[in-house]
């Protein structure tokens, strides 16, 4: 059976943004038998621990640990809801691991859609201050079992391709151990893993599967992990064409985690195939969301330039959605960088308030024949 045939979507989490209380709601509607109450975050609310399976293989994994990176909160929500549909493969899989799965680590971030936590830590670079609260908890619950693997699970911004030209909808990595970067036993149990992964996947979604950056950081949770002796797995999911509320992203990131915690259940930290994971080309930073080309300014002088654009996500409270709102990244050559939307100025008008278009200010010029 060909798991993609089962993929559904969650329809109770349409949108990209997840109100934290509806997912509480949720999972003590739907799965209180199977969800724990870990911790409770800097604004007082619960950090929630799923575990099914009753296998040998110990699997620990988190979503949100970023708050505004929902993508993989969907992903779990989006494998249990598929999984139903595919009885078999379901029993199989949990009869083989056991997985822990905190959902939404960073609720306050979660809530506002921010990176950081409400004390403004960055809780993927607290692993030895432990500053914050949430942190704790999942250093804990890391500590509390032998956990034969750890999934990572992130999101990654537009500007990100495997070629210059496909977006990285997907990458994954297997963290580095040390700054020399060293391919340890446990790295190649990662990266087989990821291999695995790779082979599944890079029919569906070809050239849009990268490799994300191996170089160490110190302060980083998955670097730490594995340092620590835990495999570790970072996935991040990034862009696909047309499609800023990432329902596709979503989508292949349900199928990445179910052959993830397949292979894992397969291979029992076998190395096999570790080496097809350097095949897998590393991302780029190649590509802004928009890219205005030959844009002449009203100057008293000649001035034609480019104009890079980005979309902010912007949440605003009350609505159950988040917005995208377009700032000036970068104005003059910008040849080096292409756009995901490509809009030639030439013999048009450039019309604002403004003589120049000021960086890092939401856009206020319009382009007019």
């Amino acid at each position: 059976m060909n798991f993609k045939h089962f993929y559904t979507a969650n329809p109770d989490f349409p949108n990209r943004y997840i109100s934290p209380e509806k997912l509480f709601s949720y999972l003590q509607t739907n799965l209180k038998d199977y969800i724990q109450e870990i911790g409770r975050s800097y604004l007082d609310k619960p950090i929630y621990k799923l575990s099914l399976g009753t296998g040998k293989i110990n699997i620990l994994a988190w979503s949100q640990m970023h708050g505004n990176e929902s993508n993989a909160t969907h992903a779990m929500l989006d494998l249990l809801k598929s999984l139903d549909k595919a009885q078999e493969l379901k029993e199989e899989l949990f009869s083989k691991i056991s997985l822990d799965f905190i959902f939404m680590l960073n609720p306050d971030g979660s809530e506002k859609w921010t990176r950081l936590n409400a004390s403004e830590i960055d809780l993927n670079r607290d692993f030895h201050n432990e500053a914050s609260k949430e942190i704790k908890f999942l250093k804990n619950l890391a500590a509390s079992k032998k956990y034969d693997y750890a999934l990572n699970l992130h999101e990654q911004r537009t500007i990100f391709t495997t070629d210059g030209i496909h977006p990285a909808t997907l990458s994954f990595l297997a963290p580095s151990e040390n700054v020399e970067r060293t391919v340890t036993d446990n790295r190649k149990k990662c990266m087989a893993v990821i291999a695995d992964v790779y082979n599944h996947l890079k029919e569906l979604i070809p050239n849009q599967i990268g490799r994300y950056s191996d170089e160490f950081y110190p302060t980083s949770t998955g670097d730490n992990f594995i340092k620590a002796g835990m495999p570790t797995i970072l996935f991040e999911g990034g862009h696909f064409a047309d499609d800023y509320s990432r329902k596709e992203t979503r989508k292949y990131y349900t199928l990445a985690l179910y052959y993830a915690l397949k292979s894992i259940s397969e291979l029992n930290s076998d190395t096999t195939g570790w080496e097809a994971y350097q095949e897998i080309p590393e991302n780029q930073e190649t590509h802004y969301d928009v890219v205005y080309r030959n844009v002449k300014l009203n100057t008293d002088h000649e001035c034609i330039l480019d104009i890079a654009v980005q979309y902010r996500e912007v949440f605003e409270e009350g609505k159950d959605e988040i917005s995208f709102i377009p700032f000036v990244i970068e104005a003059g050559d910008v040849k080096k960088r292409k756009g995901w939307l490509e809009i030639d100025c030439t013999g048009k008008k450039y019309i604002s308030d403004t003589k120049y278009p000021k960086l890092e200010a939401e856009v206020n010029f319009k382009i007019e024949d």
